[in-house]
């Protein structure tokens, strides 16, 4: 059973989101909160596996409480809900280890599926939408460039190939199908990637790319 927290100041929206979570059989949602240190306490207490955090929240925001669990919880998933292309500061949450962003939006199966595959390590980032948040960085500068470069040099071919793939917002399925290997493989890949670049996540990975201007 996969524990979630909504975290949303809007609790009609919060109430939504939660029916839709709850009409899965394998998530229960344990924790709720209006407020982004209150989200820290009840993800805290309540132990949960995966975190649905607003941005805008009185007396702590969200990336901040996303911020805070990652440095005590570093296990934990957080997906950032937003409205995309309205919270410039959504990249910084990704960069800080959260697991990917639901729009407010997105339909009920695809809520479902991105606390899925959060809690099952994946970032849910569709294709379009990681270009979106890409698009958002400036190319690496001289220095940035040269490092990121530096650690993609570590990865072996294969590897090489499995990231750029990761980049362009494919799933673990996707990456599968396209290079004809198991999902568990590719699972595989996937963290011997992120370990060898020292990236939480695979937003992280896919910004080196970037980085390294081979994005």
């Amino acid at each position: 059973m996969i524990r979630v927290l909504v975290a949303d100041d809007e609790p009609l929206i919060a109430a939504g989101i939660r029916t839709v979570l709850e009409s899965a059989a394998d998530i229960r949602v344990v924790a709720q909160a209006e407020n982004g240190r209150a989200a820290v306490e009840e993800a805290l207490r309540h132990r949960v596996d995966v975190a649905l955090m607003d941005v805008n929240m009185p007396v702590l925001d969200g990336l901040s409480a996303i911020e805070e669990l990652r440095r005590q919880v570093p296990a934990l998933r957080t997906l950032v809900l937003t409205s995309f292309g309205t919270e410039p500061n959504v990249l910084r949450a990704l960069q800080n280890g959260a697991a990917g962003f639901v729009l407010k939006n997105c339909t009920p199966d695809e809520l479902i599926r991105a606390v899925r595959a959060a809690h099952g390590g994946e970032a849910y980032l569709s294709p379009s939408v990681t270009r979106l948040v890409l698009d958002m960085v400036t190319p690496g500068e001289a220095g940035r460039r040269r490092e990121a470069s530096g650690l993609l040099e570590t990865l072996t071919p294969r590897e090489s190939e499995v990231l750029h793939l990761v980049a362009e917002g494919m799933s673990n399925a996707e990456i599968g199908r396209g290079l004809r290997m198991s999902e568990a493989s590719v699972k595989t890949y996937v963290s011997r990637i992120l370990t060898k670049l020292n990236c939480s996540n695979r937003v992280q990975a896919a910004l080196l790319v970037r980085d390294a201007g081979h994005g």
